[in-house]
């Protein structure tokens, strides 16, 4: 087990299977078909991203370095947001850009009843210790527990 502290974006508490990525997300191309085409498990449709690719995103700690991609991506995660296909939460290595934090942070405030915590800032030794399908607890004070 080990804990990381990093900078609440969007605040709140989960516990899920980690989900990692070592590359960024690209939002619209791996959110795509949950958005369009109704699949509710939110499976990654980013080709460009082969430690996501196939893998189902709703529900899970999302780990990974950044977003990338175009001016859609705050756009993107609020509609997953209400559409009840997010992630259970977002954990970055690196800081959040503006556009997946205003995303986030717009779906925390105008959105009931929906959670999704997004803490960034976690360093480099986050993204290099978790693994898929590791257990990620988010505590109310930006800590993230790894077991």
């Amino acid at each position: 087990m080990k804990e990381f502290k990093g900078r609440i974006v969007a605040s709140g508490t989960v516990t899920a299977k980690a989900l990692v990525s070592h590359g960024g997300l690209n939002t619209l191309a791996s959110f795509q078909k949950a958005l369009q085409f109704g699949d509710k498990k939110a499976t990654c449709g980013d080709q460009n991203n082969p430690d996501l690719y196939g893998k189902q995103m709703a529900g899970k700690a999302l780990c990974l370095p950044t977003t990338i991609g175009s001016t859609t991506g705050g756009l993107v995660l609020y509609c997953a947001c209400s559409m009840n296909r997010q992630p259970a939460c977002m954990l970055f290595s690196e800081p959040i850009d503006s556009l997946a934090a205003a995303g986030a942070i717009l779906a925390d405030v105008w959105l009931d009843n929906v959670q999704m915590p997004v803490i960034d800032s976690l360093g480099e030794e986050f993204l290099e210790y978790v693994k898929d399908d590791m257990n990620i607890t988010v505590k109310e004070d930006g800590t993230v527990v790894v077991e």
